[in-house]
């Protein structure tokens, strides 16, 4: 059955310090503490495992969440902070505070918004693999359409590339998700499964919480607060039987 990847990068919701508002960081993580708890109800329910990559900060002021999380699901590293990163303290750092708090090996990393970190600095830190490449053009942002499609190893590292479709590299990510018609997304969905082999899709967990009172444009918050949770029920449904539900980690030990 061919791997699809449910991802969810837990975080501090500092996205309205991006469009010009003050958020302090203890209601950054109660609203990212409020969506993730609907998205992770949904995930449950539908018995999908998903690949969880948190930062430091969070861990530490949610431990008993991160102590109780189901061994269906995978804990990656995201960092130590989401709004700024250093490679030389961070990336060891956030995977020691993730080990301590699991009592589990923390193997993945993800870089916040899907930055480029040097491969070397991540092998250094006891990684195996990451998954910051979004192999596509997103403006002001970054242009990897010359990008592998596929999960592939270089330099000691697994990449675990974010998924595109075919041909066009439309990005099949947060943003797609809530702003496409479901029905457009599921078929996209289901054709780069069918020929790329694999689905990797990530959320945050502030999407899924009540962000009516931030001034965020309508593409970033569509879908808060209720329908972008049926949204994900549904599609969770539509894909059963598409292939297999499974983890970064898990998909990653059938390629040794």
């Amino acid at each position: 059955m061919k791997p699809i990847l449910i991802t969810i990068d837990v975080e501090e919701c500092d996205i309205p310090l991006e469009y010009g508002f003050d958020i302090p960081l203890e209601e950054q993580l109660a609203i990212s503490q409020e969506g993730l708890k609907h998205f992770m109800q949904i995930v449950e329910e539908a018995k999908v495992p998903v690949t969880i990559f948190c930062t430091g900060v969070y861990a530490k002021n949610n431990a008993e969440w991160i102590k109780s999380l189901d061994p269906i699901h995978e804990l990656a590293s995201h960092g130590y902070f989401h709004g700024h990163f250093d490679a030389s303290k961070d990336l060891l750092s956030s995977k020691q505070v993730l080990e301590k708090l699991s009592d589990k090996p923390v193997t993945g990393f993800r870089m916040a918004r899907m930055q480029y970190v040097e491969e070397s600095e991540i092998l250094k830190a006891g990684y195996t693999y990451h998954s910051s490449l979004n192999p596509t053009w997103i403006p002001g942002r970054y242009d990897h359409r010359d990008k592998p499609t596929k999960p592939f190893f270089e330099k000691g590292l697994w990449n675990v590339p974010a998924s595109v479709s075919p041909w066009l590299r439309i990005p099949l990510f947060w943003l797609s998700f809530k702003n496409f018609p479901l029905w457009i997304y599921t078929l996209l969905a289901k054709r780069t499964l069918r020929k790329q082999e694999y689905l990797n899709i990530y959320f945050h967990p502030w999407e899924f919480a009540d962000l009516s009172k931030y001034p965020l444009p309508a593409h970033v918050k569509k879908g808060h607060n209720g329908p972008l949770r049926d949204k994900l029920r549904t599609f969770l449904k539509q894909m059963k039987g598409e292939g297999e539900f499974t983890t970064m980690a898990k998909m990653l030990k059938a390629y040794e």
